[in-house]
């Protein structure tokens, strides 16, 4: 069952916008493996035995991120730390907000 966010202060699409504009800020908290490389942050993937930077990137400027290796992928910062923290998307969206400093619930 998909859960509100009525109850929530602000809207997935605000959070969204908040973390491209600190992505550098966001993605070293939630990433600390990674680097920049240009527009990506690529990093090793928690979810799996990653060993070596190169098929995990996620694009600083829009929050789209893969897995090359394994096909995994998504749109934006939150479906990125659900996939990465292994949790639903409305308790991703509470920790990208609590990381990039926007009122959490």
């Amino acid at each position: 069952m998909r859960q509100s966010m009525s109850n929530f202060p602000i809207s997935f699409d605000e959070i969204n916008s908040r973390a491209r504009a600190q992505a550098l800020i966001f993605l070293p908290q939630l990433l600390p493996s990674g680097k920049q490389m240009g527009r990506e942050w690529v990093a090793l993937n928690p979810r799996r035995p990653d060993r070596s930077l190169g098929s995990f990137r996620i694009n600083i400027e829009t929050g789209r991120w893969a897995d090359f290796a394994i096909g995994a992928k998504g749109g934006d910062f939150i479906s990125l730390a659900a996939y990465v923290l292994d949790i639903r998307q409305i308790d991703a969206a509470k920790r990208v907000a609590a990381i990039i400093g926007a009122k959490s619930p």
